[in-house]
Order: C-alpha cells, then structure tokens, then sequence
C-alpha cells in the first residue's frame, strides 16, 4: 500500500517539475545532449549558486559569471557567451539532431570553496514561448492567443515528425550499411579460411612427399 501511495504521490508531482540542478567543480564543465529539430527555438532558464564556508550554504553572486556553449550536430559553434551568474539564453537550431549544452564558470570571480550548485531548465519549440508576453505586446484576446498556441503546437508537432523521420532514415541507412560490412566481412574470412586450408593441404603434400609417405 505504501509503494502504491508513493507511485501516485510521484505522478502527482511530474507536472510541478519544470528543471533540475547539478554541482559542479569550479574549473568542471558540464554537458547536455538535448535532440532539437531544425529550425526550433531553444531557451534556457538557469541560475548558478557558489557555496560559502563561512554560511556553510549556497548562495547567490551578482558579480560572477558562467560560460555557455552550445554545439550543433555539425559541430559548429551556435552559442558561446559568458552570462551572468543567473538568467536566461536563447537559440535556434539550424540542424535537426543532437545539440550539445555546456556550462562551466568563471572559477576565478567565485569564492574559492569549489562547489558549485546549477539550477537549469531547458524548454524547447512552443514551450519556449512566454505567451502572456506575446499577448500583450500583439494584443491578442484570450481566443487569438488560444489559436496562436494551437498553431506553434502543430507548426512543433510537424517539426519533431519530420526529426523523427530523418532519424528513421538515418538509422535505416546505418542499419543497411552495417549489414553490409557485416557480409564483407563473413565472406573475407571465408575467402581466408578457405586460402589457408588450401595451402595447408599443399604444404602437407609436399611434407609427405618429401618424406616418401605418399
């Protein structure tokens, strides 16, 4: 009964989590792999505490700052900037696929304690958007501003179908190709085996010759 009232109090509280923290070394980076489509619009929400000895705590520092880089699957620098120790960061994907996000700090405006607690929450496509933003600078009454999110839903459902296809596609090819050395292959060692018995038959017949045996 109580690991069944667990499960449901768990299941109640998904929708409440919105982002996650890690610790970190001062001089450590950490990386995510987040799958974006192309063309989608990425922002991240983080804040960056420092621990002090002296409070035995972390705490929050104004005057320090955090380094973010993000990689798309090319490898091609699409962000790198240094923020400040909490705020926000925004890109848009130009290649669908694994886009790499790092962070790590600016160790020398810290404390000094080498701990660092990162407090991150990446939301991607129409997740993205601050509508309530959006409603008031377009001025949308409340049923626009219900078509308006229904849209970029669909525009996002599109997005991730086309992802989701491409990496069909690309496991299908990764598939077909592996089939194909794995056939090379099998039939190299045949090709070996049968070269190496043939010449092992032939080096018996010389032996047994050479000895008179036959």
């Amino acid at each position: 009964m109580t690991t069944i009232l667990s499960y449901f109090c768990c299941i109640l509280l998904i929708p409440v989590i919105s982002g996650l923290y890690f610790h970190i070394g001062e001089t450590e980076k950490k990386c995510f792999i987040e799958e974006i489509p192309d063309e989608t619009m990425v922002v991240g929400n983080y804040r960056v505490l420092d621990y002090d000895q002296d409070a035995n705590d972390f705490l929050a520092r104004s005057d320090a700052g955090v380094l973010i880089e993000v990689t798309d699957p090319t490898q091609n620098i699409v962000l790198a900037r240094t923020y400040a120790a909490e705020g926000r960061f925004t890109f848009t994907s130009h290649t669908a696929g694994e886009h790499i996000i790092c962070l790590h700090s600016n160790s020398s405006a810290w404390f000094g304690g080498g701990q660092l607690r990162v407090h991150l929450d990446i939301q991607v496509g129409e997740h993205a958007n601050d509508y309530k933003e959006i409603a008031q600078k377009d001025k949308l009454t409340e049923l626009q501003l219900r078509v308006r999110q229904l849209l970029d839903q669909v525009e996002q459902i599109t997005k991730e179908q086309n992802y989701q296809r491409y990496r069909e596609e690309r496991f299908r090819q990764t598939s077909e190709s592996t089939n194909q050395r794995v056939l090379w292959w099998s039939i190299g060692q045949t090709s070996i085996l049968l070269v190496t018995g043939f010449w092992q038959m032939r080096h018996l017949k010389s032996f047994f010759e050479a000895k008179k045996l036959v």
